[in-house]
């Protein structure tokens, strides 16, 4: 399996590729996924890890599979796809979250759903991304605190939250143990 490092750096050069293929600018696609010019040419020389929701837009806006973004092959599967426990493609993104994609194998999905880890750490705050569109997290393992856009939420085993999340939001295992939730991206 490639480091987190690695990884980064293949994704970066797939983004670079299909920019490059459509005959965007830096400026067009920075400004088409609205973020700073400066914060997308980080991704695109991946100096900066890519938030997941990032990704899947750019995938979205390239027409391509976010497992082909991710991995550089393409999902086959139309009419079904069983994912065994664990057997997900694990997708190391945003340090220290651990994402494993559960639809990786599937063609033309309308939603991504992930299984994330998140280990226990003693950081005061909650470091924040944003992306376009919607996400539903279902607490699975542990007790979970998301912050959304400044306002604070804990949830426990079972529990679930779906959310805008154009908001800057963001999360942190409690009582020094992991938790896992289900994201499903929309």
């Amino acid at each position: 399996m490639l480091n987190l490092s690695e990884q980064i750096k293949m994704i970066a050069a797939r983004m670079r590729e299909l920019r490059e293929i459509a005959g965007y600018s830096v400026e067009e696609v920075a400004s088409n996924l609205k973020v700073d010019k400066e914060v997308y040419e980080s991704y695109e020389n991946a100096t900066q890890d890519i938030p997941i929701g990032f990704l899947n837009e750019f995938a979205n806006r390239f027409d391509v599979d976010l497992t082909e973004l991710l991995t550089g092959k393409s999902p086959k599967l139309t009419r079904y796809a069983l994912v065994r426990n664990g057997k997900g493609i694990s997708v190391q993104r945003r340090s220290p979250y651990k994402y494993q994609n559960l639809a990786y194998n599937f063609v033309n999905k309308k939603a991504e759903p992930f299984l994330v880890t998140v280990p226990p750490n003693n950081n005061t705050t909650v470091s924040t991304s944003s992306h376009p569109g919607q996400e539903f997290n279902y607490v699975v393992k542990g007790t979970l605190m998301i912050v959304i856009d400044g306002k604070e939420f804990i949830l426990k085993e079972g529990d679930s939250l779906y959310f805008d999340s154009s908001l800057p939001h963001g999360m942190k295992a409690l009582d020094n143990q992991t938790a896992e939730f289900l994201a499903v991206i929309l």
